[in-house]
């Protein structure tokens, strides 16, 4: 089949634009906590020594790491983490399936930052130009 293949030439393009997608995602979840922007109501009045406002710092600093392509594998590995870790405390225990239980994202996030901690950033990125 020629689909199957008529991506494939893009592949490394195509893990820079994952990485970059996704960092600049999680990076809104950092800003939603720390700066009130976007405004979500449920981060306001949020202190920033407890366990939501640790994980707004590492989402703000780790997506701008993951979208700007830079330590990609070992911020990756550690955001894997911490959305396990979230998933597990947060969601749940709320109900077994994360379509009923809001964990989707989660899920998602920990998968796309193992994947790149395994893949690496890609050639669109802070590291690939320290290679050079």
């Amino acid at each position: 089949m020629p689909f199957e293949n008529a991506l494939a030439p893009y592949s490394p393009q195509l893990l820079s634009l994952l990485r970059i997608m996704t960092g600049l995602l999680f990076l809104a979840h950092g800003t939603a906590k720390l700066f009130s922007f976007p405004h979500v109501e449920m981060f306001d009045n949020l202190e920033i020594a407890s366990l939501t406002g640790v994980a707004g710092i590492l989402e703000v600093v780790g997506g701008t790491l993951i979208a700007i392509g830079l330590f990609t594998r070992p911020v990756a590995f550690i955001l894997s983490g911490q959305m396990a870790v979230a998933y597990f405390m947060a969601h749940a225990p709320q109900n077994f399936f994360p379509i009923l239980n809001g964990g989707e994202s989660a899920i998602l996030f920990s998968f796309i930052f193992i994947y790149l901690a395994a893949a690496g950033a890609g050639p669109w990125s802070v590291d690939a130009a320290r290679k050079n």
